[in-house]
């Protein structure tokens, strides 16, 4: 009989030079750049956990590898792993666990395990984005059966202010300061004795940040710079298009201009504003979508805007399509014309999501396409119309919008 084939290992060796190495390398970013104070995690030396963070900034991963001591092993979107050779060294320095967004990865579920079994402490946003408010967003009660099914001890490890240094839309890194630390621990004979439901309210209790109050300030001469990729909605116009310059916000419909203040606040120019941050203005936007119909938006398009098109062969490239590519925005489809004209209607879209700052992944007839806009380009629109779109055809009184 032959021999049966012995499962290579995830957990190499060189995982625990390369955290060593990368906290040495990090470590001047971390302490100057974004001036974080970490407290470390005295009890991550000598047993694994399940580490579950709320999502704030670019650099969190690095955050979470600098309070554990031992290699954590990160569940990240299946577009870390789509980029070719820097994914291909990626796997091979760090081994991400891949999973796909929006969807419920049994694969990922599995890679989960392995990793549980061989001792690892695996780390995950439940999000699965980083938030465009500062409050931290809905995540999938399936976070608690996973935790559940690992069987391991949760490490509840919270970020805070990270939003006030570095929104979800924008570029720069802004002086203020911030704290990473381990809010809570708990054991598993405690959770597997909780129901789901009360697990899942508990994660969410402590997980919860809002970063929305004037507790401080963050300085930069940027503060409002590329605020437009996250509204698109303004209370005296509706739908709209912002440009931002400093700390200016100026809505191009109705020219009225918005100060966005160093402590996170708003403040109408020449008049009273009706939303005081961007929490409340966020909230207003989610409002004002979950009110709309779309139907009187199926001839003409919402939006228009130019990318850059591609498909997404998972876990190995991407293949552009379109580099000068045109999306619409559509009720009920996005359209995207150039070389190779695409409708993706939405009944038959299986999702759609943002990654990173202006990417859209539109995920249809088994396949993935990534449309990749400018600087400027406001991606979260996409997510949400067609989320409000689903709500309405799916025949539920649903009010979240994708993120």
């Amino acid at each position: 009989m032959r021999e049966k084939r012995k499962t290579k290992k995830w957990i190499k060796w060189r995982h625990k030079l390369v955290r060593n190495l990368a906290w040495v390398a990090f470590w001047p970013s971390i302490k100057f750049k974004y001036r974080a104070k970490i407290d470390k995690f005295a009890d991550s030396k000598n047993r694994q956990y399940l580490v579950l963070y709320n999502h704030q900034t670019a650099f969190d991963q690095f955050f979470v590898g600098i309070t554990f001591s031992r290699p954590v092993y990160y569940v990240a979107s299946e577009d870390l792993f789509s980029n070719g050779w820097i994914s291909r060294l990626l796997k091979f320095v760090v081994a991400p666990i891949p999973i796909k967004k929006q969807t419920n990865d049994v694969k990922a579920v599995m890679t989960c395990m392995r990793v549980a079994k061989e001792g690892g402490t695996i780390a995950i946003a439940p999000e699965g984005n980083r938030t465009y408010s500062g409050r931290t967003g809905y995540f999938k009660p399936s976070i608690v059966k996973l935790a559940k099914a690992l069987k391991m001890p949760i490490a509840i490890l919270r970020i805070e202010d990270g939003y006030g240094v570095q929104p979800r839309w924008a570029d720069s890194v802004r002086k203020g300061g911030m704290r990473v630390y381990v809010k809570s621990t708990i054991e598993a004979d405690e959770f597997l004795k909780m129901t789901d439901g009360e697990l899942y309210q508990r994660l969410k209790d402590e997980l919860y940040v809002d970063e929305s109050s004037p507790n401080k300030e963050f300085h930069h001469k940027n503060l409002a710079n590329y605020i437009e990729r996250a509204m698109y909605y303004c209370p005296d116009c509706g739908f709209s298009v912002f440009e931002s310059r400093k700390d200016i916000i100026t809505c191009k419909k109705c020219n009225k201009t918005v100060r966005y203040l160093p402590n996170k606040q708003l403040k109408g120019e020449g008049f009273d504003f009706k939303y005081q941050n961007i929490a409340k203005w966020y909230d207003g936007q989610c409002g004002f979508i979950n009110s709309q119909s779309l139907d009187g938006f199926t001839k003409t398009p919402l939006y228009v805007d130019k990318t850059r098109f591609s498909e997404v062969v998972l876990y190995k490239n991407k293949r552009l399509i379109d580099k000068k590519a045109e999306i619409k925005l559509f009720g009920d489809r996005i359209e995207v014309s150039g070389k190779k004209p695409f409708v993706f209607d939405f009944d038959r879209t299986g999702s759609v999501t943002v990654l990173g700052r202006n990417k859209i992944n539109i995920y249809f007839d088994q396949r993935v396409y990534q449309i990749k806009g400018d600087k400027r380009m406001n991606a979260l629109k996409y997510v949400n119309v067609y989320h409000r779109y689903k709500n309405i055809h799916g025949g539920e009184n649903d009010e979240f919008l994708g993120l």
